[in-house]
């Protein structure tokens, strides 16, 4: 029998002995925070102001294998991860709703991605945003989100919720959620699988144009860069006149968080996304 999850009353008083390393101590601690699913951000501001960055730190990771446990026990649901996305908009999102929830800290409040999403949507209609275009102007152009040039490697740019609220990501979560934002305005935004980068596909006047979401919108004519006399090879050319499928699109950013984590050294997280991915990997390409 599960047990339940603590009150607040416990909750303020485990929080009091973050920083008790005693084994007895640390072992319950981290039973009785497994009980909460990885996540007390609803619960805790009111508690949080006593808590310095260091406790943060040790809360954070005595959260993160209740949500280590989630994020496997929700991908491998009978036909979740074995089943090919195809155009399934909604349960592409719900992956990448699952990646979010398993990458927050745990004690940080924030919008779920669905939510933060549908906000983003109405505020992009709110600043004029009636087609593809206008939408790219909007997110990168005016500076709503940005290249997170700084932090090119952090797992977070996979968390897109986070994305949202703090407006930078890497290419490939840039062009996700300029493409989830088209999906709810009904435009039409494709992606490209380029190699090493990742781009996006509008049409203006029946032009295929190419967006650069990670160089803050730029726009391309495909038809100049696919011309042969252009400097980019066979293979580059290819890419850009293919449509990336969702589950190709999903696979690049477990590939993505797989780097991230080995760049950080976080083995057991390394494992558990390889889990994820080669629950798909060849299912939805």
């Amino acid at each position: 029998m599960n047990a339940s999850p603590p009150d607040s009353k416990e909750l303020s008083a485990l929080l009091r002995l973050l920083d008790d390393e005693t084994p007895e101590v640390r072992s319950v601690v981290t039973g009785r925070l497994a009980a909460v699913g990885g996540d007390i951000s609803e619960i805790l501001p009111e508690m949080a102001s006593g808590l310095n960055d260091p406790e943060k730190r040790i809360l954070t990771g005595l959260l993160l294998p209740a949500r280590r446990r989630l994020l496997r026990e929700e991908w491998l649901t009978p036909g979740y991860g074995s089943a090919a996305l195809g155009g399934d908009w909604e349960l592409f999102e719900s992956q990448l709703r699952l990646l979010s929830d398993f990458l927050h800290d745990g004690i940080s409040l924030r919008q779920p991605l669905s939510d933060a999403l549908d906000l983003l949507a109405e505020e992009a209609q709110e600043n004029g945003a009636t087609g593809p275009d206008e939408l790219r102007v909007f997110l990168f152009e005016q500076g709503r989100l940005k290249a997170n040039r700084k932090d090119y490697y952090d797992p977070r740019n996979s968390d897109l919720a986070w994305c949202v609220a703090e407006g930078v990501s890497n290419p490939i979560g840039l062009g996700v959620i300029y493409m989830l934002i088209g999906q709810r305005l009904g435009f039409e935004i494709e992606g490209i699988s380029f190699p090493g980068h990742f781009l996006c596909r509008i049409q203006e006047d029946g032009y295929p144009l190419i967006v650069d979401c990670f160089d803050r919108g730029r726009i391309h004519s495909q038809k100049i860069l696919t011309d042969p006399t252009n400097d980019l090879n066979k293979e580059q050319r290819n890419a850009l006149q293919e449509s990336a499928a969702l589950g190709t699109i999903q696979l690049r950013i477990l590939n993505n968080l797989i780097d991230a984590f080995q760049r950080l050294e976080r083995a057991e997280d390394v494992s558990l996304i390889k889990e994820m991915r080669d629950s798909m990997a060849g299912k939805c390409a």
